[in-house]
């Protein structure tokens, strides 16, 4: 239990202090870069790990969704962050830059969408919560499709 609490403690603080620090501390452009991808690859990774329940692969277990969703929420905080002026690179299209605005309805948009996840898991509601994993599916696409280069 106290590891629990503790654990719980320590990830509060650096979700909420690391977006901060973080535009001070890339001295170089390749630094901001290896951050936003490792955000991006833990946020890939929870989402992933409901994919097998949302396909019906694996028991819905509701507990473990909403642990993931949680740390998504918090995740996805971050790697905004690491997209300042002076950090392009890696796989980010330069559009990213020469279209802010959009690049930030593309970020709004996520959010959204993980708060109406959020919602369905805590109702839960199996069919509402497959649909709004859908929608959050689709923003990370609609994203990725428009603001990050194809491999």
């Amino acid at each position: 239990m106290k590891k629990t609490f503790f654990a719980s403690i320590a990830l509060l603080v650096a979700t909420l202090c690391l977006p901060f620090a973080a535009q001070a501390q890339f001295a170089k452009a390749e630094d901001a870069v290896t951050y936003r991808q490792a955000a991006f690859q833990l946020m890939g990774s929870h989402f992933g790990r409901m994919q097998p329940v949302m396909k019906g692969q694996v028991p819905y277990d509701k507990v473990a969704i909403a642990a993931n969703i949680a740390v998504l929420n918090e995740i996805s905080k971050l790697p905004w962050a690491a997209f300042g002026a002076g950090t392009e690179g890696g796989n980010a299209k330069v559009e990213i830059w020469l279209d802010p605005e959009d690049f930030k309805k593309a970020q709004e948009k996520l959010t959204i969408s993980l708060k109406a996840l959020t919602s369905a898991s805590d109702a839960g509601n199996f069919d509402n919560l497959r649909v709004a994993y859908g929608e959050v599916g689709a923003s990370c696409k609609a994203c990725h499709d428009a603001f990050r280069q194809k491999k």
